[in-house]
């Protein structure tokens, strides 16, 4: 089969607002990812269609909505390339490698050697098509804090689990269960792979669903999703599921969404108890004043 490769460079806000327009056709779009640019604050959102009739027509609807995007944020046209099926499985894995983040936590894909440090905890993570490589900032920063705040024993919630690279390393951190969470079917897979390949099976739970499905209470709870999704959870009883000694960490937010979130976390009774940035985006860990 050709894949067609579908490619913006944008910043903050902008890359988030790419990265929900492509996420708006995901019955037809395989792959939403992030290439963190080394010098800037630049990302590349990709993300990959079947170049078949629906594919085009799914083409056409991206252009379409980004154009109108472009009339708020400064985008430059995306950039369109054809891939084989051997390219289309390999275009991600070249910007992919070793990752370390805070003191212990270390990524690493399944096709590079790495020798651990005695204390390193290594989450050994093939994302297929879900988002969450560790190399976006909004990934690390929760890897960051779930190191910080995580204490062995911890029953944890990661709401929107992606690649299940946060559940797996709570899983690794010492958590006693964690139930990771998706609505996306595909990201369900792969977090289940990637949790059987660590060996987390038996402490990890992966899931089709939402907030509904999260009965009862966590120590920690894990949401890097959209700002906006975090609200509209907040106001559906997102702040009702950590346990009164526990915390909530949020990511997926840009500088300008900041605010509207910390008003959504004081309205449900929890104060920012740290704040984390990096480039433009924001993490923050919250809990009862």
């Amino acid at each position: 089969m050709i894949w067609l490769e579908a490619s913006v460079q944008a910043d903050g806000e902008a890359a988030e607002a790419v990265s929900e327009v492509f996420n708006r056709y995901y019955g037809a779009v395989l792959c939403t990812d992030f290439d963190e640019s080394v010098d800037t604050a630049v990302v590349t959102v990709k993300t990959y269609l079947p170049l078949d009739e629906e594919g085009l027509k799914t083409r056409r609807r991206i252009e379409e909505a980004l154009w109108h995007l472009s009339q708020i944020y400064p985008l430059p046209a995306p950039e369109f390339r054809e891939l084989t099926e051997e390219d289309w499985a390999n275009a991600w894995k070249k910007h992919y490698h070793v990752v370390r983040v805070g003191q212990r936590m270390v990524i690493k894909p399944p096709w590079q050697e790495y020798n651990p440090q005695p204390d390193d905890v290594v989450v050994v993570l093939d994302p297929g098509m879900a988002f969450g490589t560790g190399l976006h900032p909004t990934t690390r920063m929760c890897l960051q804090a779930l190191e910080k705040h995580l204490k062995p024993g911890d029953a944890v919630l990661d709401l929107g689990t992606g690649s299940g690279i946060l559940a797996i390393a709570a899983a690794k951190l010492g958590a006693s269960s964690v139930l990771a969470l998706d609505n996306d079917p595909l990201a369900v897979r792969t977090a289940l792979t990637n949790a059987k390949s660590n060996e987390v099976p038996n402490v990890v739970t992966v899931e089709l669903g939402s907030l509904d499905e999260a009965a009862g209470e966590f120590d920690l709870v894990l949401v890097n999703i959209l700002a906006r999704v975090i609200v509209e959870l907040a106001d559906q009883g997102l702040m009702d599921r950590v346990h009164p000694n526990g915390q909530i960490v949020l990511a997926g937010i840009v500088v300008e969404q900041e605010a509207a979130v910390v008003a959504a976390l004081r309205k449900h009774g929890m104060e920012v108890v740290e704040r984390r940035q990096e480039k433009d985006w924001v993490a923050l860990v919250g809990g009862l004043p």
